[in-house]
């Protein structure tokens, strides 16, 4: 069994803090299982229909299984967003004399939202739970598995994954994240699905959507925020603080939460990838990986991409403050000039001083001119716990 990262992280926030945890997080991505190793002394599981039922018929019925517990108990909450109600009752027994922790988790921010659920100000630590990492996989890491099948833990820890993974896309993509859509038009978000995974990591053009999959942009623009909330898409908004009168894209770029989830959703987990295809996923995976990170090690990075209007680019500018750090992103095992020439055009017009990395799979750092090139491990190992320093 892997241990995650947050599970030290959590037993510290328990040991030298009194708050209470909330991890949010997509179906599958372990949230259960690590708070479960945090020995809670309660747990109630909302996903399961009889608890369910149980809690919403009797809203005083945690309080009353709260009463049994010693003092500093741990009581996880699964899927909290299905009974919001509840964090009522959580804030009053977390303001009463009695001494308890929660461990929450959750899949959806909408419903919580939708519900004007209480979000437990100051008496709780937000994370997000990601699919396994890089840091976490160390001695089982497969690339290739990343990039095709994903690293949801079951999916890759078992040899049944690939099948797991089109019965996660059938039961929860397609069916659960629809209910969470509130619309009646199940061909349009069945076409939207599609469209959003093959989008995903590219600029979002939603005028050039709207005519490719004549859903109107306000549509569209609602369903992207229902991955947005579910957790199943990432966000990265362009990067603009420039020196230069050069326009800089102000549209945005979705990325899947998983590469094997991306796929399933076009059928393509099983496939067989080219290069091109792996070095578009890589790009991707890399990027989850930084946003991973930063959310785990709470370092409030701010992550963006870059383009402008004579097409520069730079697939990842991380703004940690004093300076950026902008990486450009290669599947490929080795250098070529032409690689760096957006990272270089960038650190011209960018306001803040600007390191310059390109991350490729060969086996050398090397330094060219500015830019320093990293193999990607290197790169995940020894560059991005030092980013700020």
């Amino acid at each position: 069994m892997l241990t995650r990262t947050l599970q030290s992280i959590f037993e510290k926030a328990l040991t030298e803090t009194p708050k209470s945890l909330v991890l949010m997080g997509p179906r599958q991505t372990g949230k259960s299982t690590m708070l479960r190793c945090l020995s809670p002394h309660l747990t109630i599981d909302l996903a399961d229909e009889s608890t369910f039922q149980d809690h919403v018929k009797d809203p005083s019925l945690l309080r009353a299984l709260c009463k049994t517990l010693p003092e500093n108990a741990r009581v996880l909450v699964d899927e909290v967003q299905r009974v919001p109600s509840l964090l009522n009752t959580i804030q009053s027994i977390l303001d009463s004399k009695q001494i308890l922790r929660f461990l929450l988790t959750g899949s959806s921010a909408r419903k919580l939202r939708r519900g004007h659920a209480n979000l437990l100000p100051g008496r709780t630590f937000w994370y997000a739970m990601h699919p396994l990492t890089y840091w976490e996989l160390r001695d089982r890491w497969n690339l290739v598995q990343a990039l095709t099948t994903g690293t949801l833990p079951e999916v890759y820890l078992t040899e049944y994954g690939p099948d797991l993974l089109g019965h996660y896309i059938a039961t929860y993509l397609r069916e659960e994240i629809l209910a969470e859509s509130l619309t009646r038009n199940i061909g349009a978000y069945a076409r939207f699905l599609d469209v959003a995974a093959e989008n995903s990591g590219r600029i979002t053009n939603y005028s050039q959507l709207a005519s490719d999959t004549e859903i109107p942009k306000e549509t569209l623009r609602r369903f992207y925020d229902i991955l947005f909330d579910t957790l199943i898409v990432h966000r990265l908004p362009g990067y603009s603080d420039l020196k230069s009168k050069r326009k800089a894209s102000q549209k945005e770029v979705f990325l899947f939460f998983d590469m094997g989830v991306r796929n399933a959703v076009l059928r393509q987990h099983k496939n067989v990838f080219t290069a091109t295809e792996l070095g578009r996923l890589f790009e991707q995976w890399l990027i989850n990986q930084i946003i991973a990170y930063n959310n785990y090690h709470q370092k409030d990075w701010s992550l963006f991409f870059y383009r402008d209007d004579q097409k520069n680019e730079v697939d990842l500018v991380v703004d940690v403050g004093p300076h950026v750090i902008a990486v450009e992103i290669k599947y490929s095992a080795s250098f070529k000039d032409d690689y760096v020439e957006g990272l270089n055009h960038f650190a011209e017009v960018c306001r803040k001083p600007c390191q310059r990395i390109l991350v490729y799979r060969g086996d050398h750092v090397q330094q060219r001119d500015d830019v320093k090139v990293i193999p990607y491990e290197t790169f995940l190992n020894e560059t991005v716990p030092s980013f700020g320093q």
